[in-house]
């Protein structure tokens, strides 16, 4: 039988470490969730895009999970008869001020081997991949591709249940206490006890690390991304991707334009501080996480370096126009009327250091027999098969090893 394992965190970074586990027959498997479906935060409330490697760091775990990643979503969704559409994403430089950090979009996604780039100069050329957009030069992913990350977390849950391990749903786990080479396991429902935990909780994870002695830092500051529908009768107006050239200064990529995997085109998101962890809403509110963000100590430094850009988001995602205006710089033909709706937000679990850095890598912690995924901002989903190999070779094989 091997170990009990338990899994905290029923996204599809969770789900897939232990669809990696079971398939390998290295324990019993339990996969702990406290919201009644899986995917149910960041993993079902993302632009569902399989990322190709443009903008991460050569060498960082970012750049290298990801590579590995996206190959192996790619296959699965062959393997189970999933959608997968390359649609492909065009890097566009609406002006020459934003060319020298094209050229490093560049530069990082060659040294990232992101399959079949080509840089593109001047308006025609880019109008040749996407008829309808504004720039002077961009850089085009051809294999960049759009995805349903909920189908593909539940397909997994399949392949771990066939595979002899177990999925509890509705069940937070709100105390974890090492006894010796054990740790008891409780949920508001149950209580187990298992050889090994692993915690990929996501938007909880500095929460859950804090329930093992776990150092506070870093801590989740949630940022909500608000998308908006674009009107079906204006699709035409995207083929695939259409992106900014990001912020270096901000680990965040911009308004954007994608075409779905369902062929619908969603605009956005923005990146504005939530006023809870699942705050999806302005209105939800929760004076408890509030309060510890503004107390952080990193707080005071991340709102002087980047308080411009926070008023910027915040008055696009409170005034329509603004938002619009950052949009119609890529796609002049846009009519704010083409903004229909606003689609479901997503929350991002970002983490931040007490010097008020964000976290930019995945970042994992090991406590004793707890391994904490700590930070597993996007490309997550797409690296999270390759997560999953890492995780287990790095912390549960080598451990075990020793």
């Amino acid at each position: 039988m091997g170990e009990r394992i338990a899994i905290i965190g029923g996204g599809i970074v969770g789900v897939a470490l232990a669809r990696a586990l079971a398939l390998r027959g290295l324990g019993g498997v339990t996969v702990f969730e406290k919201e009644d479906r899986l995917a149910a935060h960041q993993t079902g409330r993302n632009s569902g895009v399989v990322h190709a490697g443009l903008y991460y760091q050569p060498g960082s775990l970012k750049a290298r999970l990801c590579a590995a990643g996206r190959t192996s979503i790619r296959d699965y969704c062959a393997e189970k008869n999933l959608p997968y559409r390359e649609v492909g994403k065009l890097v566009v430089a609406v002006d020459e001020s934003e060319l020298p950090a094209l050229a490093e979009i560049e530069r990082r996604a060659h040294a990232n081997g992101v399959p079949g780039l080509i840089r593109l100069d001047g308006g025609a050329r880019l109008r040749e991949i996407e008829p309808h957009v504004a720039g002077v030069a961009a850089v085009h992913s051809p294999q960049t591709a759009a995805v349903d990350y909920g189908a593909i977390t539940e397909a997994m849950a399949t392949d771990v249940r066939s595979n002899g391990g177990s999925i509890l749903t509705g069940h937070e786990v709100v105390a974890l206490q090492l006894e010796g080479a054990t740790v008891r396991v409780r949920t508001r429902e149950s209580e187990h006890v298992v050889d090994r935990v692993i915690a990929c909780a996501g938007l909880q994870s500095d929460v859950v690390a804090r329930l093992v002695g776990a150092d506070p830092s870093p801590k989740i500051l949630p940022f909500r991304g608000e998308y908006w529908a674009l009107d079906p009768a204006r699709t035409d107006l995207v083929r695939g991707m259409i992106y900014p050239v990001p912020d270096p200064r901000f680990p965040f990529l911009g308004v954007h334009f994608t075409r779905g995997v369902y062929d619908d085109v969603h605009v956005g998101p923005n990146a504005v501080p939530a006023l809870a962890r699942e705050g999806y809403t302005w209105l939800t509110v929760s004076p408890r996480d509030t309060w510890e963000s503004l107390r952080w100590p990193g707080a005071g430094a991340l709102a002087r370096q980047h308080w411009r850009m926070g008023l910027d988001e915040i008055s696009g995602s409170l005034v329509k126009p603004l938002y619009y205006r950052k949009a119609r710089r890529f796609i002049p033909e846009l009519r704010m009327s083409d903004l229909t709706s606003k689609t479901a937000a997503g929350v991002r679990a970002q983490a931040w250091g007490r010097d008020g850095t964000l976290l930019d890598d995945f970042a994992v912690d090991q406590v004793g027999p707890v391994t904490l995924l700590r930070n597993a901002p996007s490309p997550a989903a797409t690296s999270s098969m390759a997560i999953a190999e890492h995780v287990l070779e790095n912390y549960v094989l080598a451990r075990t090893r020793d």
